[in-house]
């Protein structure tokens, strides 16, 4: 096996899809991840890692055998006839067929459930959003970070890079986006340039951190329901995934098993929506309690649901404080409890999935932006004695290698 990267352009048989919007291949034994190819591809690859003993990276020069799913790449200056490390960021599904994207997150996240979980995945599909495909993947993003170079110059970062890309357009952004900006104008004074398009007011164009902060808050709209957020934080991305979440969260409670008396959690609860999702189908009688780090969300949480209580703390640091000073038959009382929990990309993390198996509710609704991080604890669950009752995944992020996902859990 070789010690050290070859100093010319080598030629690699792309066999999987590996985490990460990357794909795999061999070169004399080691393994190779390669950006900008799709399975079945032959191409000539330039090594750029291989710090690593047992990977290296590396990124696609030339298709000598190319997919038939390949495809032009919906951003002209991602595509492969560009160098890489001018190649803008954001995109890497680009060059592959809508459908076939899908296909391969479906295999990601399968292997991910086999590997982590210890555990097949049950049938699911990934599921587009509902547009999506009349529109070519394409005008989805309503929330896009440019960044600005020593010279002014505004745009991506290229992949693995702090290397601004100037690009003449946003293929991804939504349309009010693509005209609230001028991707040619030179910026001064400012590292970034923020775009946001709420679906409940106006699109807002933010130069710097400072300007963003005193952007106050925004509306989004979720069926007849309005929140209020601050326009630097969490809100999905996808102009339709708050909606396609809110239903994929109500349809995988199951209402049998929702006691609204019960001592029901909403974790990582943010400004609301999954609460507001739980009340919109089961009523604004059902006791719910989000809990959110972020202050300010918390505090958005508060205007935008009519009931149930908002707490600002950390999950494992909440759950910590409920197994502490409940007693045992207060914490049997979680035992009726639905818990929805939305985590960030590393999951809720051995510790909180501990928590909950502690506490014991009778469902768990976990909400997911990561395959591995929802597999690892889905084992986690699985070892605890919950059994995995459904699994839905949604294509959220169209040219993207993200997938997210909803996993249902039951207490055997």
């Amino acid at each position: 096996m070789p010690t050290s990267a070859p100093e010319q352009p080598i030629e690699l048989d792309i066999t999987n899809v590996a985490h990460g919007g990357v794909f795999i291949a061999r070169h004399e034994g080691r393994v190779v991840f390669v950006s900008d190819a799709i399975p079945g591809e032959k191409v000539l690859a330039r090594v750029t890692d291989a710090r690593k003993k047992k990977f290296w990276r590396a990124e696609t020069l030339e298709v000598l055998e190319p997919s038939e799913h390949r495809r032009e790449h919906v951003w002209r200056e991602a595509s492969i006839e560009r160098d890489p490390a001018e190649r803008a960021g954001g995109a890497e599904f680009g060059h592959i067929e809508l459908a076939h994207q899908r296909a391969l997150k479906h295999r990601v996240l399968s292997e991910a459930f086999e590997k982590f979980a210890g555990a097949a995945a049950p049938a699911f599909e990934v599921e587009p959003v509902a547009g999506d495909d009349e529109r070519g993947g394409l005008g989805w993003r309503t929330r896009v970070r440019l960044h600005v170079d020593a010279e002014g110059r505004m745009g991506p970062y290229a992949s693995r890079s702090h290397t601004v890309v100037p690009v003449e357009s946003l293929p991804l952004a939504t349309p009010r986006l693509a005209e609230l900006i001028e991707l040619d104008a030179l910026v001064e004074g400012a590292a970034s340039i923020d775009l946001i398009d709420p679906s409940g007011s106006e699109p807002l164009l933010c130069v710097g951190s400072d300007d963003l902060a005193a952007a106050g808050t925004v509306t989004e709209r979720v069926g007849d329901r309005e929140f209020t957020v601050a326009a630097g934080g969490f809100w999905q991305v996808h102009r339709g995934a708050a909606a396609t979440l809110t239903e994929a969260v109500q349809s995988a409670i199951d209402g049998a098993l929702l006691d609204p008396r019960a001592e029901n959690l909403d974790l990582y609860g943010g400004v609301g929506l999954l609460t507001a999702a739980v009340h919109d189908r089961f009523g604004e009688s059902v006791r719910m309690t989000t809990v959110e780090s972020d202050a300010a969300a918390t505090r958005h949480a508060r205007r935008n649901l009519t009931s149930g209580e908002a707490v600002t703390a950390r999950v494992d640091r909440y759950l910590a404080g409920l197994l502490d000073r409940h007693t045992a038959v207060e914490q049997r009382a979680f035992r009726d409890a639905t818990v929805v929990l939305d985590p960030p990309r590393s999951g809720a993390g051995t510790e909180v999935t501990a928590q909950l198996a502690q506490l014991a509710p009778a469902q768990i609704v976990y909400v997911a932006c990561d395959p591995v991080a929802l597999a690892r604890d889905a084992g986690a669950f699985a070892a605890s004695g919950y059994r995995l009752t459904s699994l839905r995944a949604f294509d959220l992020f169209p040219h993207t290698h993200h997938v997210e996902a909803v996993a249902s859990f039951e207490r055997d």
